[in-house]
């Protein structure tokens, strides 16, 4: 029995088809992705600081801003007299617009807050400060701001939150 040409490509072809199809099939899941959240018992990767359950963050109920909320409205308390950028509650991260005080019309500065935690503490918040000023041209050039401006601001933020947590508790 004589092999013809044609049959053989086609059994080939076929095989190789059935073979992708089977692999192809084989890498679906009917499971949906693995989701972790800042809550979970693997808290979505390794943490070498976490030593038991009693680190990392607390966890998030559902349908709750991410971030401390004492924290949270201290910080858009403090930073009210600056135009606001924008604001993600569950991020933890307010941005302000550049300012300018009106008694110093050539400086200007601007603010970005990051809420770290959960829990109401004094690491679990980090603020950055930006400054421009005008040079002999109008133009607006970087300068540093003074590491002691950024330490005031989270020192009234802090301040704010336990004012309203003080506030809140009933007693």
């Amino acid at each position: 029995m004589a092999f013809e040409r044609g049959s053989v490509l086609r059994g080939v072809a076929a095989g190789v088809l059935a073979l992708s199809v089977l692999g192809v099939s084989a890498c679906g899941s009917t499971k949906g992705p693995k989701v972790f959240s800042a809550g979970s018992e693997d808290g979505g990767g390794f943490n070498p600081f976490k030593f038991g359950k009693g680190g990392g963050k607390a966890a998030v109920s559902e349908g709750s801003i991410g971030v401390n909320g004492y924290l949270w409205r201290a910080s858009l308390d403090t930073l009210s007299f600056m135009p606001l950028a924008s604001a993600d509650p569950y991020g933890g991260v307010i941005v302000t617009d550049w300012y300018t005080n009106p008694e110093k019309p050539d400086e200007r500065f601007k603010a970005t807050v990051y809420i770290l935690d959960t829990r109401l503490r004094a690491d679990g918040l980090n603020v950055a400060i930006f400054k421009q000023i005008k040079d002999g041209a109008g133009a607006w050039v970087d300068t540093p701001a003074t590491d002691q401006t950024a330490t005031d601001i989270e020192n009234a933020i802090l301040t704010r939150a336990r004012q309203l947590k003080l506030s809140n508790i009933k007693g």
